[in-house]
């Protein structure tokens, strides 16, 4: 994902990125300039066309373009905020989870065995997403090596299938009360729905004939425009029917980048930020264990103690 300033104008409006929509279609709109120069020529130089071309039908079927793609731009944008609220949701469930594990478990072993799975669990979703899912590139700890999770055809669902192991065990050792499981599942839980929520967005995409007639729909709209404009406009008409093009045609080449924001175009969720954070506060937590309370001194003792030195 490009991070950037909204306020800086002139930057932006100067810039060019290879996600950029203009560098991208500029091919194709010199090949519509070309066209509509050629009818230009045609109509105008060779055939001294003397026939009214009128430009309201093009105005009213533009009015309806413009309103498809608005709402095929809402589509995608609302896929892309969800997908950005899950992963959010993955970076707060994992900070709970690791928040609590650190308070019940003083085992600094068992500490560590959650950190590896959970910081894998994260990584493999993200590339689970991506259809790029590897066990090779998995921390390993002893209980855990990577061949675990060799054959696995859903590695999320092996390394959570781990995870449920090792929480279980905490209350059959006694470590934890076993009513203390139900403080721990939805944490665990709220995992999975938030990679069957990214598997949906992903899975699901705009329906095809919606997709295929909007597309059939901005190439006969751009072609038939020539017809219409250069008895009107002459040869400046290549330059209208290019600006018009580009804007209809950078609209859906952006609708279709977000619409699957799990991706490594610079427009999608940044996921690889994402888990890098997760790792970082789970290294953080889980360090060590949080000394249990009876460990400390009652509060009135210690600033009855400060008090007196």
């Amino acid at each position: 994902m490009v991070l950037y300033d909204p306020k800086e104008w002139w930057k932006l409006i100067f810039a060019f990125h290879k996600s950029d929509t203009f560098r991208r279609m500029l091919p194709a709109m010199l090949a519509v300039a070309a066209l509509t120069l050629g009818v230009a020529y045609l109509e105008n130089t060779l055939l001294h066309a003397t026939f009214r071309n009128s430009t309201a039908v093009h105005s009213l079927v533009g009015f309806a373009l413009s309103l498809l793609l608005v709402f095929r731009t809402n589509s995608a944008y609302e896929r892309w905020w969800e997908g950005r609220k899950l992963w959010g949701s993955f970076v707060n469930n994992s900070r709970n989870l690791a928040l609590k594990l650190s308070t019940l478990v003083q085992d600094a072993a068992l500490l560590e065995t959650f950190r590896v799975l959970i910081g894998n669990y994260v990584l493999t979703a993200k590339d689970h997403l991506r259809d790029k899912a590897d066990p090779s590139l998995l921390a390993d700890t002893r209980e855990y090596p990577r061949s675990w999770y060799a054959g696995a055809t859903h590695l999320p669902n092996r390394i959570m299938q781990a995870l449920y192991r090792e929480t279980w065990a905490l209350a059959e050792s006694g470590t934890i009360p076993a009513d203390t499981l139900l403080l721990l599942n939805a944490e665990l839980q709220s995992f999975t729905d938030n990679l069957g929520a990214c598997e949906r967005i992903r899975k699901t995409p705009i329906p095809y004939s919606y997709h295929l007639f909007l597309k059939k729909l901005i190439f006969l709209y751009t072609l038939s425009m020539p017809l219409g404009f250069v008895r009107e406009f002459g040869y400046w008409a290549a330059l209208i029917v290019a600006l018009v093009f580009y804007v209809f045609s950078s609209i859906e080449l952006i609708a279709e980048e977000i619409e699957d924001p799990f991706g490594t175009d610079a427009n999608d969720v940044p996921t690889d930020a994402i888990v890098e954070t997760i790792r970082l506060n789970l290294a953080e937590i889980l360090s060590k264990p949080v000394p249990p309370k009876s460990s400390c001194p009652p509060a009135d003792k210690a600033f009855s103690r400060n008090t007196r030195s």
